[in-house]
């Protein structure tokens, strides 16, 4: 997976290679879509959501140039998978996952693999949590119509915000949003597509 799928198609950071050769993603999919783990697809992990494709992750990990010191903030948490990659690349990791099962099964998968760096919320991802506000990094794993004005507000200075957004819930572009200590910089990753991102502040449910 690694070497055709990620480095083979032009991902150049080491750490973000590395964490996804070490971190076994069979373990965050069903039992019955184990055997197509590595394949480079999305997956479904049950209440209409997905684990996404290893290409589009290591894109969006990538563009958050992590060093390990970083406190993270994660929209979707799913199966964990994510989560428990930004534990691997950064210092310490708020998700949050709308779907309640989908949350409590990640908190325990993610608690029994050795990361209690990572802590686990069922909420509504496009409101934050601002609590641990400012975070280094955010990164959102479903599409909405705009970046949430909340998670904007949460985002320290400098800072990475990775997302994918468009006004078609079938389509969007992922974008990187940095913030400097004087204004904002954005840049487009390339087309994708995500499940939409319910909540006050992206789709409806």
């Amino acid at each position: 997976m690694v070497e055709h799928q990620l480095a083979g198609r032009g991902i150049r950071a080491p750490r973000v290679l590395q964490a996804m050769a070490t971190l076994r993603r069979e373990l965050f999919v069903p039992a019955h879509a184990a055997a197509s783990a590595y394949e480079d697809r999305p997956l479904p992990i049950g209440a209409g959501q997905t684990i996404s494709q290893p290409f589009v992750v290591a894109r969006m990990l990538a563009a958050l140039e992590l060093t390990g010191t970083e406190r993270v903030l994660e929209v979707g948490t799913g199966s964990g998978y994510v989560a428990a990659l930004l534990a691997m690349l950064a210092r310490e990791v708020f998700t949050i996952e709308r779907h309640a099962q989908l949350a409590r099964t990640a908190a325990e998968h993610l608690a029994r693999s050795g990361f209690p760096q990572v802590h686990v919320r069922r909420g509504d991802g496009t409101l934050g949590w601002p609590e641990h506000a400012p975070f280094d990094a955010i990164l959102v794993s479903a599409g909405g119509p705009r970046v949430p004005p909340a998670l904007r507000s949460q985002l320290a200075a400098p800072g990475r915000l990775v997302m994918p957004v468009g006004e078609d819930q079938g389509s969007q572009t992922l974008l990187c949003q940095q913030r400097l200590m004087n204004g904002w910089r954005e840049r487009a990753l390339g087309s994708v597509v995500f499940v939409p991102l319910v909540g006050a502040q992206g789709w409806s449910g």
